[in-house]
């Protein structure tokens, strides 16, 4: 698909906190991060961040003078000065998103803090300016004390839907909530709110790359070890088990973070029957070895403890199946941030993680470990949780999986009905 110029609307944006707010931030990110144009259309806030374009219009807010001027003559009886200021906005727009292949409005149809606005939007879409998405969060019809002048005209145009706008909800009971509100005759779309780790765990821009190229969000499954390519640490049992799992119906990822011993030449070979026992397995795809990464422009990764940090916050738990050890910081490490820990038997680990890690004995079996590895992720909902926000409400998942179908859809079908 080619990279689209869109355009993100709401009565305000970042640096004003709110919601809908946010997720006005989290969709310009993730849109700049998949190449598209974007820039935002508000009424109040601020240029907020220096990879897009913020436009503040004061006749775009919730509190602007002549908007609430316009509302409380409307509530008076006369309808004029909301005509001009709609048709006012409405040049506005037409002539700001020009350039625009779709436009997606946040709560602006559905809300009642600027009805010229919402009069604007719908003039464009009966005009067929652009393809418009109405990305509903929430409705005022919803509620039992809501105010009844709302039911009389002009202002009941916030419960009627519009045949050319593309209407989004961010949940099935909203959905169920607007049917009942629009009717069932317009098509309404479920797509979630979303989190973005990237912003909210602040991941190094090559873990991002890491990612977006792996798909690392997408599996069920990720295993972080986080040690030097030397035979005690024993990382032919960690792919061992991860081919267990996969096995047992588990989608399972290995990562393994540590570098070279630079006093030991002989990792290098160790590192090469790594990848030979991966590659007999039929798993390469799903072994990361940190120390020899490439990313696809060819450029090999250099890990440091920023990067380490960032696959243990994106993993579901830290396996360390060594042989021996002196200590074992990755267990403080994953305890710091609660990430579920398994690990072989041996005294240092016995020591630090008592009666709060998964052990098991360097005599089981893969198999055998595997088995232990499901019991145990078992009862860890909060784990289970994580894995399903991670596949179910990322925003990079939603894109994928449904923004951008959705974008796709919505721009075909504007040039083959207009």
């Amino acid at each position: 698909m080619d990279q689209l110029n869109i355009a993100l609307l709401h009565y305000s944006c970042p640096p004003v906190v709110g919601g809908v707010e946010e997720v006005i931030r989290q969709q310009a990110n993730l849109f700049h991060r998949y190449y598209h144009k974007v820039k935002v259309f508000a009424g109040a806030g601020d240029q907020f961040s220096p990879h897009y374009r913020v436009e503040i219009n004061p006749l775009l807010g919730s509190r602007n003078k002549q908007v609430i001027k316009a509302h409380e003559t409307v509530l008076e009886g006369h309808l004029e000065p909301l005509e001009r200021l709609a048709h006012k906005v409405y040049r506005y727009l037409s002539d700001a998103l020009a350039n625009f292949d779709v436009l997606i409005a946040h709560n602006v149809l559905t809300m009642r803090y600027n009805l010229p606005l919402t009069y604007a939007i719908f003039r464009l879409a009966q005009d067929d300016q652009l393809p418009i998405i109405s990305w509903n969060h929430d409705s005022p019809f919803f509620y039992e004390d809501y105010p009844r002048f709302l039911d009389t005209s002009p202002w009941n145009i916030l419960k009627r839907s519009h045949a050319k706008i593309y209407y989004v909800v961010i949940s099935d009971s909203r959905k169920k909530q607007f049917t009942r509100l629009y009717g069932s005759r317009h098509h309404i779309y479920v797509i979630p709110n979303g989190i973005d780790p990237i912003q909210f765990f602040r991941l190094d821009p090559a873990t991002v790359r890491i990612i977006q190229e792996q798909r690392l969000f997408e599996g069920d499954f990720l295993m972080v070890q986080p040690s030097r390519l030397h035979p005690r640490k024993n990382i032919e049992l960690s792919i061992r088990v991860t081919r267990a799992l996969q096995d047992r119906g588990l989608q399972a990822r290995l990562l393994v973070t540590g570098a070279y011993d630079p006093h030991e030449p002989k990792t290098v070979t160790y590192y090469k029957q790594l990848m030979a026992l991966a590659r007999e397995l039929k798993i390469s795809s799903d072994v990361l070895i940190m120390a020899e990464y490439k990313f696809r422009s060819g450029q090999p990764l250099t890990p440091d403890r920023i990067i380490i940090r960032d696959l243990y916050l994106i993993s579901d738990i830290l396996f360390m199946p060594s042989f021996q050890e002196g200590f074992g910081i990755p267990l403080l490490e994953s305890g710091m941030i609660k990430l579920p820990i398994v690990c072989s038997n041996i005294p240092p680990f016995r020591e630090i993680g008592g009666r709060d890690v998964c052990f098991f004995e360097l005599e089981d079996t893969p198999a055998e470990i595997a088995d232990k590895i499901l019991k145990f992720i078992s009862r860890l909902p909060t784990r289970r949780f994580f894995r399903k926000v991670i596949k179910e409400y990322v925003w990079d998942n939603i894109y994928q999986y449904q923004l951008l179908p959705l974008l796709r859809q919505v721009r075909e079908d504007f040039f083959r009905l207009k």
